[in-house]
């Protein structure tokens, strides 16, 4: 046998040995576990990309965006604890809102009715998600925000009179 096929098969016996190792070690289990929501961005990113490199049709959009939102929420709710899913599950709604927006910002032919569509749908969600993030403890950081404006227009204008 050729020396170079040896060590081709020599490396490829080696690569397998390794994989085996990690994976009985729980090496690809946590990956998996953990980053499992990139096969969503991902594929999002890389539709955004071609279509800026006008590789693919702006059709493309509509799924790159869902997607891009999608991964992002589900990374989100992999790495704080997927309890934020009952606050933001709006998310879900804005990430169709997204791809059809895009869509029909970057298509002329379509149809006004899509651009309406996709920002109706993107307001009822952002609608959905303030909704949904005032039941929790949002409210104590909006009333202290509020507190803080009105203490700022308050101290500004007192030593400024109307002549």
């Amino acid at each position: 046998m050729n020396s170079g096929k040896e060590r081709m098969i020599g490396v490829g016996i080696v690569a397998v040995g390794l994989i085996i190792l990690l994976g009985k070690l729980g090496t690809f289990s946590f990956l998996g576990r953990n980053f499992w929501p990139l096969l969503f961005l991902i594929p999002g990113i890389v539709l955004h990309a071609m279509y800026m490199k006008r590789k693919v049709s702006s059709f493309m959009l509509l799924p790159a965006g869902i997607l891009s939102v999608y991964g992002l929420l589900f990374l989100l709710c992999n790495i704080w604890g997927w309890h934020l899913m009952a606050y933001l599950w709006p998310l879900l709604l804005l990430g169709v809102a997204i791809g059809l927006w895009q869509y029909a910002i970057n298509d002329i032919s379509l149809s006004r009715n899509v651009y309406t569509g996709g920002v109706i749908l993107g307001l009822i969600s952002v609608f959905l998600l303030v909704i949904t993030l005032l039941r929790t403890g949002i409210i104590y950081v909006i009333a202290v925000l509020l507190i803080g404006a009105g203490t700022w227009l308050v101290l500004n204008n007192r030593g400024k009179r109307k002549r």
